[in-house]
């Protein structure tokens, strides 16, 4: 009997390296082609690949909160739709059939050469708007996921290749910019299609029965990397907490608790959210495909972040996520912060209950926050409706031998801003002061990132503004010594008079009205004293006096 040749290592190499170049195509294929400036320029989406036993084999490198959710989106539309032929696509949003929050519409998309299935291609997006009771979808004080928008449950867009026109315009009649919708989703089949072409490329290259082999040791090798990166890690049970400032809605005015329990050893790690709170009124509840993928994400980048992200990845990670909580919420919650927010605050305490195990590995508490605004109203230059979705950077947390990097995304959101010269071009509505803000990063060793200062005004027109944003009140936290990282202020500016608003809320802004977004700086790490020590001792060398009084933001 033959034996089946082994993968040698520069094969495996080559063929991992051309899967994630797939969905870096993908990626691209979908940036390009898209209408809205959320994904044009911002970034919003991501793609991966999956083989025909429905495990993902690779991903692009985007937006972490998509990418760890994107299994349980072919999971949902598999279970819906078990034989999907050529030609078929299936689109879905719904937080609890396998989606996010509803804004992130996911395509999912079999891959078949010669009449045989051979693997699926998905993508996920962040649609400026998809109805619901606020311009962009992202209330900050919705109630209930019905009042987030439309809801697709796993439903084929396409079939046998043929579009389904009618559940198109049933969905585009349900949104406030239906043709920028059109293009977005048009974007996202494009990508799934680069998808489709090249994975069926790749394996008429080696073969399905050889491409199969190579993908289970891809797998095989990822998980031999992600529990020989615990194994160097200390064996033990950690735990951490920290909180969400409120629930947006008044009726949870203390901190609401996202707590871990990590019990690590011997390659395999049990993740026990168990001590979260309750879930909440207000819309900062996440579903359990959003906490898996913070933990997912987290525990990646204590271990090894060159590890090939896919199946094999996930293997030694067990997750205990009771239903009902804050991070596993019950049907109909509303959750579209919990994508945002929440997802922030599960890192957050995964990295406080980790960093004793690696200080060399660990950081500060970043920002904490994606700083969600969403504006809507009639563009006066057109007399169309228009919608603005934009998440905004703020302060990098302290790390072992480097400061904090200022005004960027972190962890789960790891997109672009919007260019003043693409908002302004394409809404109406102008950036008035785009800047860091000094002294807001944590002192420490190394001090936190700065937080930045946005201000953007409502031109010629009323518009409904939300605001979903954390850290207003509770402050990122420090690490080894560091001091916490400043808290972001959220201010409405009406001619003179600048008003403090809360950092969840939606309110109506007339023309010439100023929003002014303020966000947190990152925490530092170790002890002040140290850098003051450190810079002394520089000066020394160099020549220089040190009987001078050393500034903390040096």
């Amino acid at each position: 009997m033959k034996t089946q040749e082994s993968v040698d290592a520069v094969t495996l190499s080559v063929v991992r390296g051309a899967l994630a170049g797939i969905a870096e195509e993908m990626s691209a294929a979908l940036i390009r082609s898209s209408y809205s400036p959320n994904i044009k320029e911002r970034r919003d989406c991501s793609c991966a690949l999956f083989d025909a036993q429905k495990r993902m084999i690779a991903q692009s490198e985007s937006m972490p909160v998509h990418l760890g959710a994107m299994p349980f989106s072919v999971q949902a539309a598999l279970e819906e739709f078990p034989a999907l032929e050529p030609g078929d696509t299936v689109i879905l949003n719904d937080p609890f059939h396998g989606g996010a929050h509803l804004p992130d519409i996911a395509f999912v998309t079999p891959i078949y050469s010669e009449n045989e299935l051979i693997g699926y291609a998905a993508n996920r997006a962040h649609h400026a708007d998809v109805g619901g009771s606020t311009p962009g979808s992202v209330a900050g004080t919705s109630t209930e996921i019905y009042q987030e928008g439309l809801r697709i449950f796993p439903v084929r867009l396409w079939r046998a290749g043929r579009l389904q026109q009618d559940l198109l315009d049933l969905i585009l009649a349900n949104v406030r910019t239906p043709r920028e919708r059109l293009g977005d989703l048009r974007a996202q089949m494009a990508a799934n299609g680069t998808g489709v072409r090249r994975l069926a490329e790749l394996i008429e290259a080696h073969g399905l029965a050889r491409f199969a082999q190579i993908t289970d040791e891809i797998l095989n090798y990822s998980e031999r990397q992600l529990r020989e990166g615990l194994r160097r890690l200390q064996p033990g049970v950690y735990c951490y907490q920290d909180y969400l400032d409120d629930d947006g809605r008044g009726t949870e005015r203390i901190p609401i608790q996202v707590a871990v329990t990590l019990d690590q050893e011997l390659g395999e790690v049990t993740v026990d959210f168990s001590g979260s709170a309750p879930q909440v009124e207000g819309p900062i509840n996440a579903v359990y495909a959003v906490t898996a993928s913070a933990a997912y994400y987290t525990i990646r980048c204590f271990t090894d972040p060159q590890i090939p992200p896919n199946d094999g990845a996930y293997r030694p990670i067990k997750l205990i996520i009771p239903e009902g909580t804050i991070v596993n919420a019950r049907p109909p919650a509303a959750v579209v912060g919990g994508n945002l927010e929440t997802s922030q605050r599960i890192v957050d305490v995964l990295i406080g209950a980790l960093a004793p195990l690696a200080p060399e590995k660990a950081l500060a508490a970043c920002q904490g926050t994606m700083n969600n605004l969403t504006l809507g109203g009639i563009d006066p230059r057109s007399g169309e409706p228009y919608t603005i979705y934009e998440t905004m950077g703020g302060g990098f947390g302290g790390r072992l031998g480097l400061d904090g990097i200022d005004g960027v995304h972190s962890h789960m959101s790891n997109t672009l801003n919007t260019p003043v010269e693409a908002l302004e071009t394409a809404y109406p509505l102008r950036v008035e002061r785009y800047e860091l803000r000094p002294s807001t990063g944590g002192r420490g060793r190394f001090r936190g990132g700065l937080g930045l200062r946005r201000d953007i005004r409502v031109v010629e027109h009323k518009a409904t503004l939300s605001l979903l944003s954390d850290r207003r009140i509770g402050q990122p936290y420090g690490l080894f010594g560091g001091d916490l990282g400043a808290r972001g202020e959220n201010v409405l500016i009406r001619g003179d008079i600048e008003k403090p608003l809360p950092g969840k809320c939606v309110l109506q802004l007339h023309p010439g009205d100023m929003i002014s977004v303020r966000t947190p700086g990152g925490g530092g790490y170790g002890d002040p004293k140290e850098r003051e020590e450190a810079l002394i001792q520089r000066d020394l060398e160099e020549g220089k006096s040190s009987d001078k009084q050393v500034s903390p933001e040096r």
